[in-house]
């Protein structure tokens, strides 16, 4: 069934200071050179937000540009998703609160926290389809990811990897045939200890993101997951890969990219790979890149484009999107 929507506007943010591997390398790799982990992660660098930074105040950032480029006022909205994966700047409210304060907003729209992990662009946007597709929008789905805030050197493999970055989507009522043609989101609680970062309200200690499973196990599962799910939205909306102009996975580090594309046998111009640049910014990876796209004037009408995301959970889906006018 399609889900008539539209994206009317997308602005996205990367916080703060670049952060080249060599800085990473020397805080947790000293053994290693700069040159060894940036062949071994992909990355060559990534952004972290200054201290202090919060995640409300990056979403507004983000959200303001997309509100621009869509030409459409604040008080238009009728509802503010935000998605992060380490539970935004408090327990309660909901940090979509504070969103929509830096935008002056009171009592025109309703602002809602979600998390997913790495899939929870994916989730949002789902969900910001069948609200436009029965008449409530428009709805901005705001991806904010400081990871620089729960990473530290001695939890080295994260402490590699992770860059911070914050995107904004304003889904709008179709144009033409656009939409989303077939969405298949899927959990796996099986797998839910590969990577996690426990409540410090919980445990009363600093807590930082973990991976608590080999890199190797990790990227096996996520990879099948992953590719998995582009079968599976594919089949369902009867679609070849041929078909689609964009195919827009989740980036988590750029051996795991290869492999994706090398498994579905993808020519790499059909997409557009980040994660050297700002390394692995977890939910936002997926809308980052669709950021670029329409920033670059690449995102056409009629385009067919994959969104694919793996993440914690162990949480995997696709979403197959025609572009509108």
């Amino acid at each position: 069934m399609m889900l008539g929507t539209h994206i009317l506007g997308s602005g996205s943010v990367l916080p703060g200071r670049l952060v080249p591997t060599s800085e990473v390398c020397a805080k947790a790799y000293p053994h290693r050179t700069p040159q060894q982990l940036e062949e071994r992660t992909g990355i060559a660098s990534r952004w972290w937000a200054h201290p202090g930074t919060t995640r409300a105040e990056v979403s507004a950032q983000a959200l303001d540009k997309a509100l621009a480029q869509a030409k459409l006022p604040a008080g238009k909205l009728e509802r503010i998703i935000y998605v992060d994966s380490t539970g935004g700047d408090r327990r309660l409210p909901a940090t979509s609160n504070a969103v929509a304060e830096a935008l002056g907003l009171e009592g025109s729209c309703d602002c809602i926290d979600l998390n997913n992990a790495c899939v929870g662009f994916l989730s949002a946007m789902d969900w910001a389809a069948r609200c436009t597709a029965t008449g409530l929008g428009p709805v901005a789905v705001v991806t904010t990811e400081l990871w620089s805030h729960v990473i530290d050197p001695s939890e080295r493999r994260t402490y590699a990897v992770f860059g911070d970055a914050s995107v904004a989507t304003i889904f709008g009522p179709a144009r033409g045939n656009s939409g989303v043609v077939a969405s298949w989101l899927r959990n796996d609680g099986r797998l839910q200890g590969s990577v996690s970062c426990r409540h410090a309200g919980s445990t009363c200690v600093p807590e930082f993101v973990r991976f608590q499973v080999s890199g190797s196990q990790i990227g096996e599962e996520a990879t099948d997951a992953i590719v998995r799910s582009m079968h599976e939205v594919l089949d369902r909306a009867a679609i070849t890969f041929d078909e689609v102009r964009w195919v827009l996975p989740h980036q988590p580090n750029g051996r795991m990219l290869t492999t994706i594309l090398e498994r579905i046998g993808l020519d790499p111009s059909r997409t557009l790979p980040l994660v050297r640049e700002v390394g692995s910014v977890g939910a936002a990876s997926v809308p980052l890149a669709l950021d670029r796209l329409i920033e670059r004037g690449d995102l056409n009408a009629g385009d067919l484009v994959l969104l694919s995301a793996v993440g914690a959970g162990i949480g995997f889906g696709s979403i197959l999107y025609r572009a509108g006018e």
